[in-house]
C-alpha cells in the first residue's frame, strides 16, 4: 500500500488524487490536507460569485472525495501544526497543492496606503474567506482603480459595477452584498501597461460588461490598433479584441444613460499611490510598446482613486524547510519535483497561470512521476504508516480534525442561511465552521 499526502484541496489537489486513483487503484491512500475545515480552495475562494457554473465543477471533486481510498483532512496547518519532514516521515510521497494564495507587490511608493488592496484580498472579501472577511473596503467615494488586463480584474470591475438584483443567483456573502449596495463608485477604471493586443482577458467575461444593468464599459477609439492588424491574434484574443471594438463603437448618448463608467486606460503604468494616509490619485506614465515590452514615456499624469484593486498575479506561500524560487514566486522544483519524495502541482508548480482545467493535466502528470519514482525505487518499499500514522499523531497533538463528512454538515448550515435565490451564506469564521461541524 502506498500512502500519498496532498497539501491543498483546490483543483490542483483533487486532480491530482483522482489520478492517483486511476493509477494505482486499491494500492493507494491519498490524504488531502488543508488548513480551513472546507475544501475546494479557489473554486470556493477564487472564482467569482456570479460564476456559479464554474463552481460547480467541485462535484467531481466530490466524487472523489467520497471514495474510499481518498481523505479530506480539513482544520490542519502544514508548516504549524505539521511539517513537511513529519508528512515525509509518514507518507510515501508528499505534493504540495497550496495554489498562489499571495498578492504580488507592485514595488512602487504609496502601495500601503488605506485603501488600497491586493486581489486576493479584495476577492476573498467578497467571497467570504475567513482571512479577508474583515477587510472593511471603503466604497464611499467616486472613483476606483483596477490595476490589471486579465480576468481577475475583470472580476473586480464587474463586482463594484453590481447593484441588488444583479447579484441573484450568486453566492457573494452578505456583508460583501451589503457594503457594494451602499457604493457610491461611479467610475471604474481598468489601468493597463500595454495595449488591446496584449490584454488576459476572455472574450465571454469580457462580453458580461456589456449585460450590467448600471454599467457601461467604455474604450477609446484611440487606444485600438487598425483592425486589419487583428488578423495575427490567437483566435481567442481576437475575439476578446472584437469586444473591446464593440465597445468603442457604443454611442456615447447609450453609455451616458448608465450611471457607472467601467473605463479601458491602456498604455498606462503606476508609478506611485498619493494620498495623505489613504489613497487619494495614482501617479501613471504613459507607455509604448517596444518590441512587446511596455516601456515609459516619460509623460506623467494623475488621476483620482479613492478605492484601488492590483490584480497584477500572485505569489505562493513559501514553506519552511521547502526550496522556494524568490523570483517565480513558487517552490523551486523540476517539472514537479522538489525533493526525493516531494512534489508540487498547480500553481505551486508553475506559477499563476492556466485555468482550472489546466490542473488536470499537471495532476496526472504529477502521479506519473510518483509512478517512475516508486518503480525506480527511489520511494521505500510501500512501508510508511501513511494514514495510520498522522492519526496517532493529531491524537497527540489534539488537531481537531475535520472530515468531508464535517465538511457536508457545515455545507448544508450555509444552504440553510442562504438568502432567497442564493445557493449558501459562508461562514466566514472558522469557529463557526467548526461549531456546525460538531
Amino acid at each position: 500500500m502506498r500512502h500519498i499526502a496532498i497539501i491543498g484541496s483546490g483543483p490542483a489537489g483533487y486532480y491530482t488524487a483522482e489520478a492517483a486513483q486511476k493509477r494505482f487503484g486499491d494500492d493507494v491512500k491519498v490524504d488531502i490536507f488543508d488548513r480551513l475545515p472546507v475544501p475546494y480552495g479557489l473554486i470556493r475562494s477564487g472564482v467569482a460569485p456570479d460564476h456559479q457554473s464554474i463552481k460547480g465543477v467541485s462535484r467531481r471533486y466530490e466524487k472523489t472525495a467520497l471514495t474510499q481510498n481518498v481523505r479530506f483532512v480539513g482544520n490542519v496547518a502544514v508548516g504549524s501544526d505539521i511539517s513537511v519532514a513529519q508528512l515525509q516521515e509518514l507518507y510515501d510521497a508528499v505534493v504540495l497543492a497550496t495554489g498562489a494564495p499571495q498578492d504580488r507587490d507592485l514595488g512602487i511608493p504609496g502601495e500601503y496606503l488605506d485603501n488600497c488592496f491586493g486581489s486576493a484580498a479584495f476577492v476573498g472579501w467578497y467571497n467570504g474567506h475567513p482571512q479577508f472577511a474583515g477587510l472593511d473596503p471603503d466604497l464611499s467615494g467616486s472613483t476606483a482603480v483596477v490595476i490589471g488586463m486579465g480576468n481577475v480584474a475583470l472580476d473586480v470591475a464587474r463586482m463594484l459595477s453590481k447593484k441588488d438584483g444583479e447579484f441573484d443567483g450568486s453566492d457573494i456573502v452578505g456583508h460583501a452584498l451589503e457594503a457594494l449596495g451602499a457604493s457610491t463608485i461611479e467610475r471604474v477604471i481598468l489601468l493597463g501597461r500595454r495595449g488591446a493586443h496584449q490584454i488576459m482577458m476572455t472574450p465571454k467575461e469580457l462580453g458580461e460588461l456589456a449585460s450590467l444593468e448600471h454599467a457601461a464599459a467604455h474604450v477609446d477609439r484611440g487606444d485600438l490598433p487598425a483592425e486589419a492588424e487583428d488578423a495575427i491574434l490567437e483566435p481567442g484574443l481576437r475575439k476578446s479584441v472584437a469586444v473591446l471594438r464593440e465597445f468603442a463603437a457604443t454611442p456615447e448618448h447609450i453609455r451616458a444613460e448608465k450611471r457607472i463608467a467601467v473605463e479601458f486606460a491602456f498604455f498606462a503604468q503606476p508609478r506611485a499611490f498619493l494620498g495623505d494616509g489613504k489613497v487619494e490619485a495614482i501617479e501613471v506614465e504613459r507607455t509604448e510598446l517596444v518590441k512587446g515590452r511596455a516601456v515609459g514615456t516619460g509623460e506623467i499624469e494623475r488621476i483620482p482613486a479613492d478605492l484601488v484593486v492590483s490584480c497584477i498575479g500572485y505569489r505562493t506561500a513559501p514553506i519552511p524547510g521547502v526550496p522556494f524560487d524568490e523570483r517565480q514566486g513558487r517552490f523551486a522544483n523540476d517539472d514537479g519535483r522538489i525533493l526525493p519524495g516531494l512534489y508540487c502541482v498547480g500553481w505551486a508548480r508553475r506559477g499563476p497561470s492556466g485555468t482550472i482545467g489546466t490542473n488536470k493535466p499537471d495532476g496526472f502528470g504529477i502521479v506519473d512521476h510518483i509512478a517512475e519514482d516508486i518503480a525506480a525505487g527511489t520511494l521505500g518499499r510501500g512501508e510508511k504508516r501513511g494514514r495510520e500514522g498522522f492519526d496517532a499523531f493529531a491524537a497527540e497533538k489534539g488537531l481537531d480534525v475535520v472530515t468531508f463528512r464535517d465538511w457536508k454538515k457545515i455545507e448544508e448550515a450555509e444552504a440553510k442561511a442562504a438568502r432567497e435565490g442564493s445557493p449558501r451564506e459562508k461562514f466566514i469564521d472558522i469557529d463557526a465552521m467548526i461549531r456546525a461541524a460538531d
